[in-house]
C-alpha cells in the first residue's frame, strides 16, 4: 500500500483512526492525481477535518471540520501556497487553543490573542516534531 510508506512519522505516532484516516485519502488522491505532493496535500487535508496537530502527534477534535481558513475554501488556495495553521484547530474557540497551550507548557499564554496562540502552538508543535525526530 502506497501510504504506509509515504505516512508521515507524527501519523506513525497517532491513533490507528488518524492513520486509517490519512492512508485512505492518500491512497484515493494517488489513484485521482498521481504519486506527489498534492496527494500528500490532499491526505493531510482530509486528516485535518478530523484531527488535530498536538505536539508530535495527531489527536481527535471535539468537532469535525476545517482547521483553518484555506482548508474552509481550498479552492480559494488552489495553485498558490498559502500558509495554514499546520494541523492547529484555528477555528477552535480561545478557550481550547488555551487549554492546548497549558498542555504543551507554552510560555505567555494567559496574556495572548487567539491568532497568536495558533502561532505559538504551531512552533510548539514544530518544536516536539524536531525533538521527536532527533
Amino acid at each position: 500500500m502506497p501510504a504506509e510508506q509515504e505516512m508521515p512519522e507524527t501519523l506513525r505516532r497517532s491513533p490507528r483512526k488518524a492513520q486509517r484516516t490519512w492512508a485512505k485519502a492518500h491512497d484515493s488522491a494517488v489513484g485521482t492525481y498521481g504519486e506527489g505532493e498534492r496527494a500528500h496535500r490532499t491526505a493531510m487535508a482530509a486528516l485535518k477535518h478530523t484531527f488535530e496537530k498536538v505536539g508530535d502527534r495527531w489527536e481527535p477534535k471535539r468537532e469535525k471540520g476545517p482547521s483553518d481558513a484555506q482548508a474552509a475554501n481550498p479552492e480559494a488556495g488552489r495553485g498558490r501556497d498559502l500558509p495554514t495553521a499546520e494541523g492547529v484547530d484555528a477555528n477552535a474557540a480561545k478557550g481550547h487553543l488555551y487549554a492546548r497551550a497549558r498542555q504543551l507548557g507554552v510560555r505567555g499564554r494567559s496574556k495572548m490573542t487567539k491568532a497568536q496562540l495558533v502561532e505559538a502552538l504551531r512552533d510548539a508543535n514544530r518544536d516536539r516534531t524536531r525533538r521527536a525526530r532527533a
